[in-house]
């Protein structure tokens, strides 16, 4: 039995795009929903606190065809993020995650993210009181271990403690942290990935849903993972490549493949809406700069986006403009 067979995910994929701040907003999740139909979405990370008292449509605003989309909150509090958990739900999340992964200073400063690899029993009680708070999933998206923490156990220890809350789903990054020394962009890259600890979690644990994030790329690869573990998440390979996307969707989900300029023709009627709603076509076509990654015309694909989707009234012509040039390419007759 297959380890999916045991845990239906959200959306009925064993595939979803990891939460990145600045990159996975509402425009990003648009665009890739039309790559990957079932996928799994994520927002960026929103910290409680934002969420009680900031701009709830600006920070929690999003379009029906995202579903199924999760919202990942940051905090320490469990009160705090109770509430935000409520307020989620009741703008439609169908799934509550707690990030608990981020290296970042800032994150550190204010005793969320990885830090609270440490803290067991802290994100135990936070995870207790926003399961109470809805009727959705909470899971919790984390790291290996952080700073010293160099032993499978202590790693197994955190997650039994989280999951005595009755927490199921776990999204592992198969790394550790370093908290001092390491920006963020380093310790995606530099403390050594350690899938075998993310197998030995699923083997041991099976009753988890357990699904695998980092360093992952390639179709085979992520076949291979699914074979040990219940679902995978793609990053940045998702979003700066984002044709891979649509490919992993052909390859798990049985979507059926479509060309590059299909895919972002049926993403038009989304931008229509947003251009006649006020959205300068920058903030939106930003997400898309890499469909034609290594392509025939990729560079003036991008060149004519970059250069012209600030000025007043760029629109869907331009988007038509940047897709003729990859068909008028030399490279592409």
């Amino acid at each position: 039995m297959a380890p999916s067979d045991l845990h239906p995910p959200l959306g009925g994929s064993r595939l979803s795009v990891a939460p990145m701040m600045d990159w996975t907003d509402r425009h990003c999740r648009a665009f890739h929903r039309v790559l990957a139909p079932k996928a799994l979405l994520y927002t960026e990370m929103v910290h409680a606190q934002a969420v009680i008292h900031g701009d709830r449509e600006r920070l929690l605003g999003f379009d029906p065809a995202e579903h199924p989309v999760a919202l990942q909150l940051g905090g320490s509090d469990p009160a705090l993020l109770a509430e935000a958990s409520r307020i989620g739900a009741g703008w439609g999340y169908d799934e509550i995650n707690l990030n608990v992964g981020c290296p970042s200073d800032r994150v550190q400063a204010g005793r969320f993210g990885a830090c609270l690899m440490r803290e067991p029993t802290l994100v135990a009680e936070c995870i207790a009181a926003m399961q109470a708070a809805v009727s959705v999933p909470v899971t919790v998206k984390c790291r290996l271990g952080v700073d010293e923490q160099e032993d499978y156990e202590v790693f197994l220890a955190f997650v039994d403690t989280v999951a005595a809350t009755g927490c199921r789903r776990f999204i592992v990054h198969a790394r550790k942290a370093w908290l001092q020394g390491l920006s963020p962009k380093e310790n995606r890259e530099i403390p050594p990935l350690r899938y075998d600890w993310v197998y030995r979690l699923k083997r041991e644990r099976p009753d988890l849903v357990v699904s695998l994030n980092g360093g992952l790329r390639e179709t085979d690869d992520l076949r291979a993972q699914l074979a040990r573990v219940d679902g995978v998440m793609i990053g940045r390979a998702a979003y700066h490549e984002p044709y891979r996307l649509h490919e992993y969707a052909v390859a798990f989900d049985g979507e059926p493949r479509r060309p590059r300029a299909a895919l972002l023709r049926a993403w038009f009627p989304y931008v229509e809406r947003q251009l006649a709603a006020g959205v300068a076509l920058k903030h939106l076509s930003r997400h898309v700069l890499g469909l034609f990654h290594a392509r025939p015309g990729g560079r003036a694909f991008r060149q004519i986006l970059s250069e012209g989707a600030a000025k007043p009234g760029a629109g869907i012509a331009l988007l038509e403009r940047a897709l003729a040039a990859t068909e008028a390419s030399p490279e592409a007759a």
